[in-house]
């Protein structure tokens, strides 16, 4: 085990912990079920029967009404967040 301690240098380390971070931060997104793009800060999203997020790029693309829209909130520790308001 010592000698598997000793292969690892610092740049292989600082490498791991950055990946694993922003794969963290990835799974945590919100993303249009669309185009997979995530929403900007302030951008206002559409749900829809059966598609969670879509984007207001996307919006056009369906002829039906959206269930709700939310506008992205920008959360704490740089992650998005939407903030659901219904649809009138």
């Amino acid at each position: 085990m010592s000698q598997a301690i000793r292969a690892l240098n610092e740049t292989d380390l600082e490498l791991a912990l950055l990946r694993r971070s922003v794969d963290r931060q990835a799974s945590q997104r919100s993303t249009c079920v669309d185009c997979g793009r995530t929403p900007l800060i302030g951008e206002r999203v559409f749900r829809f029967p059966h598609a969670p997020v879509v984007c207001e790029l996307c919006r056009t693309r369906r002829a039906a009404e959206p269930e709700s829209s939310s506008i992205v909130r920008h959360g704490i520790g740089g992650t998005v967040r939407l903030l659901l308001k219904r649809a009138a």
